[in-house]
């Protein structure tokens, strides 16, 4: 186990034991066939109290899959947790979404309601395009293709031209060498490489196709199909086409600029010696990048700093619980 996710499960553990931010939830919750001290009893204890009831109700609304089950994960280390207890109670408010975007990349003079949701706010959540562009045969969110943690659309100060934001958001990762390129379907013969082939075929030559993707001589076993990069190259994908289909798209954008959220003491995640690369994480994700000003990292607590004043019982809130 990394040593950030070591202390972060026991953060999470006093403060169920500790404090009052789970609401005298005992932990012990069930988790993937035992009974764990970090996971709550019940997992609406796990969202920030203000934004339960819209929460469940935005999920349902817009029919998107909760991690892990039909219900808000307990367990405490969750990132979709994580986002939307970030994210979540400023959706509505513009002025606060356009000045934590601008505490990123200070370029954009608007945000923009995201169509896609019934309830139309300034942040959304899972979300996905209207048409599959990535060949994943389906666009359901939160489960079975690419879908983007939270996701904001911003009018550029300098041409009006309109972006996408997608957000991808980390909170205790870290990744083994794992080769996505090279993984049996469940109840094939071992070494049949049944789903490594898939991913293969899906992606390649989108990133083949890509303005951002650096093309390679060979994919199989690439810094593309292994984790986190595997993510990052779909979620590129994802956006790059999003503009180009721009005409029949319900997120219609011009260009994009992908944020990814980590925690600074992520070290396990941020500073690991890729296999692919030798080198860390970031740098090996930007050798592959034709313009790096598309991509940026920022940790959550950097992020939420524009709005922190305005903010303050929920400042406090994500200060106890994650910072």
């Amino acid at each position: 186990m990394s040593s950030f996710k070591k202390s972060q499960y026991q953060r999470q553990e006093q403060l169920i034991n500790d404090s009052e931010i789970f609401e005298n939830d005992p932990g012990s919750g069930f988790f993937k066939g035992r009974y764990r001290p970090f996971v709550l009893k019940d997992g609406l204890k796990n969202l920030y109290a203000l934004i339960r009831t819209d929460v469940l109700k935005y999920f349902a609304d817009n029919d998107i899959s909760w991690w892990g089950g039909n219900r808000p994960s307990g367990h405490t280390l969750s990132s979709q947790i994580a986002c939307l207890n970030h994210l979540f109670a400023i959706r509505n408010d513009r002025d606060a979404v356009l000045s934590l975007l601008n505490g990123v990349r200070n370029e954009f003079k608007d945000v923009l309601p995201v169509k896609c949701d019934k309830e139309s706010a300034f942040i959304g959540f899972e979300v996905v395009s209207k048409d599959d562009h990535l060949n994943e045969k389906t666009c359901t969110r939160g489960s079975n293709c690419t879908s983007v943690d939270a996701f904001i659309l911003a009018r550029h100060r300098e041409n009006d031209s309109v972006w996408l934001i997608p957000i991808e958001w980390k909170y205790t990762e870290s990744y083994e060498n794992q080769d996505k390129s090279n993984e049996d379907r469940d109840n094939e013969p071992k070494g049949s490489n049944g789903k490594g082939m898939e991913r293969l075929r899906r992606y390649s030559g989108l990133i083949d196709a890509s303005a951002q993707l650096l093309s390679l001589d060979s994919y199989a076993g690439s810094v593309y199909y292994q984790e986190p990069f595997y993510q990052l190259m779909r979620q590129t994908l994802w956006a790059e086409n999003v503009v180009k289909h721009k005409a029949t798209e319900i997120l219609e954008a011009d260009d994009y600029l992908h944020i990814h959220v980590i925690p600074e003491d992520n070290r396990d995640l941020l500073d690991k010696r890729y296999k692919v690369s030798g080198k860390g994480m970031e740098e090996t994700w930007r050798e592959m990048l034709v313009d790096q000003s598309k991509y940026v990292i920022i940790s959550p607590k950097a992020l939420m700093a524009p709005v922190a004043p305005k903010y303050p019982d929920l400042t406090d809130y994500l200060a106890e619980r994650y910072w």
